[in-house]
């Protein structure tokens, strides 16, 4: 960092700054972990003394604690490609189902809020389509936090949803389907080249909460990338001029993913590309009847408590598909060095 020459390059001195942050925050982990390594030590002691009910009782949450956060390190490792440490932007749509799926795409979407606000994340509303009777038709978030899209990328991907419809005058069983999908939310430093040509935009009406001046002027933006029929649209700002730039950064996101899910999906079977949002193509299903169950299907990882997962506790699915990935790529890794011996 301190060599002038390499200022001369603003991007390899943006990526070498971010990848020292990480690495003095791993560091400053290591080392409060070793530092509550020695704290517990003692209170074991402490502990076999006394045989305290409170105090074992303590001594359980620190414990616990101490699990948490060691896992957390664990997975903040797994996170080192070049874009994981990037913010992200997240996009939920409803599958075929009207009402029904709607409504799993706002529990997905209540899902994520509650998940990002326990890691601190701060959450930006780009775009809300209400549903007709409940849920929504489509919403499109902006996610900032430390290795936001690391941690999300793992969730692209359809989810299934069995539950007793609560739409359903018979109360019979309903499967709904959503979709997600996470790009990273690329800088100025990287180039996406988009011709004007390529561009259909529109404005409309914000149809959501803003105040008077939101919804009585035609301040949303929705840009059409013609050559991928990539939509995106925008309605969180009063200005018109503002909506359009945002609608940019999430198109030339958008364009940015979708180019590193072609080069992935020549070498990365695990990462597909998206999907239809029907049977069969599921990452993850969440059955509420008639047992409780949450599953990833691509990890086989499941737990029982439903509840706890839609509230937003999602980080060993997320862990056990980061350690899967790992696997995947070392198993790539050798395959093709054994392949490169052999020829």
């Amino acid at each position: 960092m301190a060599d002038p020459a390499l200022w001369q390059d603003p991007k390899a001195a943006q990526d070498l700054g971010q990848r020292r942050s990480r690495l003095e925050r791993s560091i400053a982990i290591a080392d409060s972990l070793e530092q509550q390594v020695g704290d517990l030590e003692a209170f074991f002691e402490l502990a076999r003394e006394q045989q305290d009910p409170d105090f074992l009782a303590e001594l359980s949450r620190e414990v616990e604690e101490f699990a948490r956060r060691t896992t957390r390190m664990e997975t903040e490792m797994l996170l080192s490609g070049e874009h994981d440490a990037l913010n992200a932007i997240m996009e939920i749509h409803p599958g075929a189902g009207g009402t029904e799926s709607q409504d799993w795409a706002e529990m997905l979407l209540r899902m994520y809020l509650r998940w990002a606000e326990r890691r601190g994340f701060r959450v930006q509303t780009l775009d809300y389509q209400p549903g007709d009777e409940a849920g929504v038709k489509s919403v499109t978030l902006h996610i900032s936090g430390e290795l936001a899209y690391g941690y999300l990328s793992c969730e692209s991907g359809v989810h299934r949803l069995v539950r007793l419809s609560p739409f359903d005058s018979a109360n019979r069983r309903h499967t709904s389907f959503a979709s997600v999908f996470v790009s990273p939310e690329i800088d100025d430093t990287i180039e996406v080249q988009i011709e004007e040509k390529e561009l259909k935009v529109d404005t409309y009406r914000s149809s959501g909460a803003g105040g008077q001046h939101v919804n009585v002027t035609d301040s949303a933006v929705r840009i059409t990338h013609l050559p991928t029929g990539i939509v995106v649209q925008c309605q969180n700002e009063r200005s018109q001029h503002r909506n359009r730039d945002m609608a940019m950064r999430v198109l030339r996101s958008r364009l940015y993913e979708l180019e590193l899910e072609k080069q992935r999906s020549a070498t990365a079977a695990i990462e597909d590309a998206k999907k239809d949002i029907a049977w069969g193509s599921q990452i993850r299903s969440y059955v509420l009847h008639p047992y409780r169950m949450v599953k990833d299907h691509r990890t086989k990882y499941e737990v029982g408590d439903a509840d706890r997962v839609l509230d937003g506790d999602l980080d060993e699915f997320i862990n056990q598909f980061l350690l899967l990935r790992k696997k995947m790529e070392s198993s790539r890794g050798k395959a093709s060095s054994a392949k490169g011996k052999t020829s």
